[in-house]
């Protein structure tokens, strides 16, 4: 196994280290970089095959009880969030309640006349056009997704629907109010009986005022550790508490037909065509991209207080699922070393 230069020099400090390392040099490469980068609890999985080869918790879950980081934690996964969503939507595919080319004016009535040749397709892909944000969300207030799409109207497009890619919480809380439309449930309730208790995810939900048992706390600001902002109201492409152990149990259902049909998943990790031809590196709720020849889907997400990584490498059918209590670490460069511990050499 070949293992780049920044990893074999962050082993290296851990093995020359005067505490005594261990066997495991996942945990020696986790540990080095949670001191270089002063993260207080991360927790992480490794999956082979849909089976959990790697399962581990370092450092606290919450700095004033000194609870420990588990694989058990519930942390807040943020944008990692989006993939359920798009699954949501999909599932309403599937049921031949939706297609992704229907405008969303067939299910949100009364929207501007701009948005007239947006498609349920546009929202999957970041590509409808919309500002990143709804201009009505506030973190600390709970609003409707009806709410949020309305403040929206008064809101120009940044481009036409499918010229362009870019990032957008507030297609996804269209999205939402669609599912909700159309299942005629809340869409977190219908993504919870038709994902999670499918997938056995029993850990994950959506954010909420109830108690959260084994939750982690948040921090800032990785030279103060200061406490996070909590917030009580999030968008619903970042609404989800998990745990690594139950992101596992997703990435094992992904490779069934149990929620998504083969032919939906590879719908869903094809890259976004744009009106000029050229692609995007998104397709329904996931990133798309093949990193030294590598297929990978994955996404990424941040909140106040949280940092969340979930990378499935579909040819080396290996997953490598990262969940921190901080929002301020370079998190790439730990889920990339653990990655390159556990894929094959590639010649």
């Amino acid at each position: 196994m070949q293992v780049r230069p920044l990893v074999r020099i962050v082993l290296l400090a851990a093995w020359m280290a005067p505490t005594v390392a261990t066997a495991d040099p996942t945990d020696d490469f986790v540990r080095a970089e949670m001191k270089r980068q002063n993260i207080p609890g991360l927790s992480l999985a490794v999956v082979k095959d849909g089976k959990v080869i790697k399962a581990a918790g370092y450092g606290v879950a919450n700095r004033k009880t000194n609870e420990p980081a588990t694989p058990d934690t519930v942390y807040k996964i943020a944008s990692v969030s989006k993939q359920f969503v798009a699954t949501g939507a999909m599932l309403l595919v599937q049921d031949g309640r939706i297609t992704p080319e229907d405008p969303i004016g067939k299910y949100i009535q009364g929207i501007p006349a701009a948005w007239n040749g947006i498609t349920v397709r546009h929202l999957l892909t970041h590509t409808a056009g919309f500002v990143r944000e709804p201009p009505g969300f506030d973190p600390f207030k709970r609003s409707t997704e009806a709410e949020l799409i309305k403040s929206a109207y008064a809101t120009p497009l940044r481009n036409p629907p499918g010229a362009k890619w870019e990032y957008s919480n507030l297609g996804y809380t269209v999205l939402a109010e669609i599912i909700t439309r159309v299942s005629g449930r809340p869409w977190h309730e219908f993504i919870a009986d038709r994902v999670f208790r499918p997938s056995g995810m029993a850990a994950t939900r959506t954010t909420t005022t109830d108690p959260v048992p084994n939750k982690a706390s948040g921090y800032s600001d990785n030279d103060k550790l200061i406490d996070a902002p909590d917030w009580p109201a999030l968008r619903a492409g970042g609404a989800f508490f998990s745990t690594v152990l139950d992101l596992a149990k997703w990435d094992a259902t992904l490779y069934t037909g149990a929620v998504l049909t083969e032919a939906t998943r590879t719908q869903m990790w094809t890259p976004a065509r744009l009106n000029d031809g050229t692609t995007a590196t998104y397709g329904f709720g996931w990133f798309i991209s093949q990193p030294q020849n590598r297929r990978q889907v994955w996404h990424s997400g941040g909140l106040p207080g949280f940092a969340a990584q979930f990378h499935r490498y579909l040819d080396d059918r290996v997953s490598v699922i990262i969940l921190l209590n901080s929002d301020d670490a370079d998190d790439d460069t730990i889920l990339t070393g653990v990655a390159e511990l556990y894929l094959p050499d590639r010649k």
